[in-house]
Formats: structure tokens, C-alpha cells, sequence
């Protein structure tokens, strides 16, 4: 990045906004969260932020990763009544360049950058540099993206695949199947792997088990396996478990992810250590006699708190540095014709 250049990252979701600096290092810094529905608009917000750090009139780069759809002039958030036209806010901003995308594809950009301190390996197998990369992500709902190296930079080949079919395994699995079937025409893997399918599996075992459909929270779910006093959580947790195993280990026979498969999200790195005592590698690599194919690839859980702003600053770097080579080039075939 030139000098007389600044670059800014934004992680933009339903609830907080993330703005931060990259600064001379190429380290994120001055990270400031603003609560999305305190304010009228993106514009104003970003307004803020280059205000205080006094950034305005200044030559301005920024990448901004948001929870929403990224590929018209349009963006109308999902979750929040914000909505603006790209090319109006870089005109009205004066920024150099802005670049818009979706949050999911900026925590696939995070993980070829993660340390040994942002990620946590489940279970055996090594990282063979830039090969394919597989990431979901349960949260509210379940993000998939996927990582492939082109030329030394990486690109996200980004879906729907959290809306695949649900595939159970076993009866248990079949069982909870059938009893979603009664709810949905349609069960996809979402539906037990995010905060919802925790409840919905939980509804499901304490139906098989109890004839009664029990409603509790995700979060009481958690806590209550996670302290052992309840052993239908317990289950219930262990079975979210298997299930995003066999989930992650389709990934990685759908792409052959020998760079790793991640999971990312809001809701595993809140147990990691149950996690990793759960029977989820072994689901990951029970294959069959593709069994074989899976078990050298390497899972990981990522711990990092912000991987948004992380991938947003990777993307951001790649993005300049791939036009600062097209401009070369393009100079340097201009200077040729003459």
C-alpha cells in the first residue's frame, strides 16, 4: 500500500459494526464498535469513524464485509433497515476504492492468516500449503465457503451449501429426521447445525425419548450439558456434534480440502474442550471406504474473536495488490506500443 494511503475494514453485522485501521504494520488497529440500530445508516457511521481518526479528505481504501447479499449496486441488509447504493457511498465518502463483501467470504480470507494462537486442531492430519480450504460456520445459520490458491492468491468459492439436504446416519438420526419432516417439507443441514438445530435436536430426543416435544433455549442447552446436569443436553450437544462432523467431512470429500477444514461460527469455540472429546473427527472421517481419503485432512475449530476484520484486511491487501499489478502491467504494455 502507498504511503499517502489508509485503509479502512468494516465487519457488518445484523446487531454491531466493527470499523478498524490498518496501520503501517499491516496490523488492525483502533477497532471501534458501533451498535447498528443507534444510528441511521452506514454512510453515518463510516462518517464517524473517519471523523474521529481525522481521515477525511485523506486517500482512503476500504473493505467493508457485511451480512448480506454483495453482488448488485443495491445492498439491502437481511437483518438491520439499513440499505445504500455502493457506487453513491464511495462518491459520497470520496473514497479511492471500496470493496464490498459478504461476511462469510472475509472469514474464509482469515484463515490462510490464522497463528497457532486463533485456531484449535480436533483429532489428526496436516496442512498441505495451498491446497483447497472448506469452511462452515454454525451460527444463527450455517455459512459454507470454500478456499482454492489461483497464482499465489486465494479465492473464495462461496453458496448455499449450510441448505444441502440433512443425510442421517444412524436411526437416532433418521429418527430426528422424521420428526422434522413433520415440521418442514424440507430438512436441510441448517436446521440442526446453528442455534436453532441445537433446540430442534433437543425437541427431537426429548419426543423420541419422553412423546414430548420440550422447548428450551440453545444457550440452555449448552450450559446444561456443558455442566452435565442434564443428560438429554448432554446428548443433545453430543448429537450437534456427530452431525457437523459428518457435515465437514462431506466438505472435504466434495473438495478434497487438503489445506485444512475449518469450523468457524459463533457457537463451537464456546466448547471447545467438549467438542474435541466429541465423536465429531470420528464422524468426519467414517466415510466408508472413502475413509481413507479423509482422515489426513486436518480440522480445526477457529478461536480468533474477530476473523471478519482479519479477512476483510487480507482481502483488502490482495485486492490492491492484484490492481497495483494490473496497472503495471497495463503501463508497461502502453510504454511498449510507442
Amino acid at each position: 500500500m502507498p504511503h499517502n494511503e489508509i485503509n479502512i475494514i468494516a465487519d457488518i453485522g445484523g446487531t454491531n459494526m466493527r470499523v478498524a485501521l490498518i496501520d503501517a504494520q499491516g496490523e488492525i488497529a483502533d477497532i471501534t464498535i458501533y451498535a447498528c440500530a443507534d444510528h441511521e445508516s452506514l454512510a453515518f457511521v463510516l462518517t464517524d469513524f473517519m471523523t474521529r481518526h481525522q481521515l477525511m479528505g485523506k486517500t482512503i481504501n476500504a473493505c467493508l464485509a457485511i451480512a448480506c447479499p454483495v453482488d448488485k449496486d443495491l445492498i439491502v441488509m437481511t437483518n438491520l433497515p439499513w440499505q445504500f447504493s455502493q457506487s453513491q457511498l464511495k462518491a459520497q465518502l470520496k473514497l479511492n476504492e471500496l470493496v464490498l463483501i459478504n461476511d462469510f467470504t472475509a472469514i474464509a480470507h482469515s484463515i490462510p492468516h490464522l497463528g497457532a494462537d486463533q485456531k484449535v486442531q480436533i483429532g489428526e492430519g496436516n496442512v498441505i500449503a495451498n491446497k483447497p480450504i472448506s469452511i462452515c460456520g454454525a451460527g444463527t445459520g450455517l455459512g459454507v465457503a470454500n478456499l482454492i490458491s489461483i497464482d499465489s492468491c486465494w479465492h473464495s468459492l462461496s453458496g448455499e451449501g449450510g441448505h444441502v439436504d440433512f443425510a442421517p446416519v444412524d436411526e437416532q438420526e433418521i429418527a430426528i429426521l422424521q420428526f422434522l419432516s413433520k415440521k418442514y417439507a424440507r430438512v436441510s443441514s441448517e436446521q440442526l447445525l446453528s442455534g436453532l438445530g441445537i433446540e430442534q435436536i433437543y425437541q427431537a430426543l426429548s419426543f423420541v425419548k419422553n412423546g414430548e416435544a420440550t422447548m428450551l433455549s440453545a444457550k440452555d442447552i449448552a450450559g446444561k450439558a456443558l455442566s452435565g446436569e442434564c443428560t438429554l443436553c448432554v446428548e443433545t450437544l453430543a448429537q450437534f456434534c456427530r452431525i457437523l462432523g459428518s457435515f465437514a467431512g462431506n466438505l472435504a470429500l466434495t473438495l478434497g480440502s487438503y489445506g485444512g477444514v475449518y469450523i468457524a461460527g459463533g457457537i463451537v469455540p464456546r466448547f471447545v474442550d467438549f467438542f474435541a472429546d466429541s465423536e465429531f473427527r470420528k464422524r468426519f472421517e467414517a466415510k466408508g471406504r472413502l475413509s481413507s481419503f479423509n482422515q489426513p485432512i486436518p480440522t480445526f475449530v477457529v478461536t480468533e474473536e474477530q476473523p471478519g476484520l482479519l479477512g476483510a484486511a487480507a482481502y483488502l491487501d490482495q485486492f490492491m495488490s492484484e490492481k497495483s499489478k494490473a496497472n503495471y502491467t497495463n503501463q508497461t504494455t502502453n510504454t511498449t506500443r510507442y
